[in-house]
């Protein structure tokens, strides 16, 4: 079956993600939001819900794309430099993310791994897709990287900070979970328990008739 491939202007509004489908391929042209920060994700979330003394987003998040993506970077004489991009695993997150997504109407959130089905159920109502980078795709993805824009919680690590990038041509990334609930990581678990039995029988049936083992005793004490 074909793919098909879009190539889109980011931030993503609602109506884009919801015209996605799950298995569709993704071309990102303009802003993006990203972190690899546990502790920023905890942060972000005591922002929305009134802790951390009342503090103050980093930045404007709302109806934003939030990427789990770390990133090496270096401060400058000419400010601060990302000089490599790369996907952190997303079900790090999955306490965090569907509280965000919809406090912040997120329309696309992604990086490595997925998310549950909490944040998929949170991701029908906003009008929100999950997009899954390629693993160990640095190279790649940082080519697509044209300018730091703006950095948010500068005290924290580098790769912990909030930092908005201007990015042209990033990807492809696959649509994993779509607006619709639809979800390939869902699928794949799916597929694997229904396949689990017949694969069971059929290691259990050459252990049974394998010739070493059969005529093989068990070691004398």
């Amino acid at each position: 079956m074909p793919v098909t491939t879009h190539r889109l202007q980011f931030p993503l509004s609602a109506e884009d993600a919801r015209r996605l489908r799950a298995g569709d391929q993704v071309i990102i042209d303009g802003e993006i939001i990203v972190t690899a920060g546990l502790p920023t994700h905890q942060r972000l979330l005591a922002c929305v819900e009134g802790g951390q003394g009342g503090e103050a987003l980093p930045m404007a998040l709302h109806g934003q794309t939030l990427f789990h993506i770390g990133s090496y970077s270096q401060e400058s004489a000419d400010g601060f430099e990302v000089l490599y991009i790369n996907p952190t695993t997303s079900t790090r997150f999955n306490p965090y993310m569907p509280r965000l997504i919809e406090a912040l109407a997120l329309h696309a959130v992604g990086g490595k791994g997925g998310l549950d089905a909490a944040s998929a159920a949170a991701m029908q109502r906003t009008g929100c897709v999950y997009l899954s980078f390629l693993g160990g795709g640095c190279t790649l993805l940082s080519a697509a990287v044209r300018e730091v824009l703006e950095v948010g919680w500068t005290e924290m690590l580098t790769h912990y900070r909030v930092v908005r990038l201007r990015v042209e041509g990033l990807g492809p990334v696959t649509v994993a979970i779509d607006a619709h609930g639809h979800s390939l990581y869902a699928d794949a678990a799916q597929q694997a328990r229904l396949s689990l039995p017949a694969l069971m029988a059929e290691l259990d049936a050459d252990r049974l008739g394998s010739p070493d083992l059969a005529t093989t005793s068990p070691p004398q004490a």
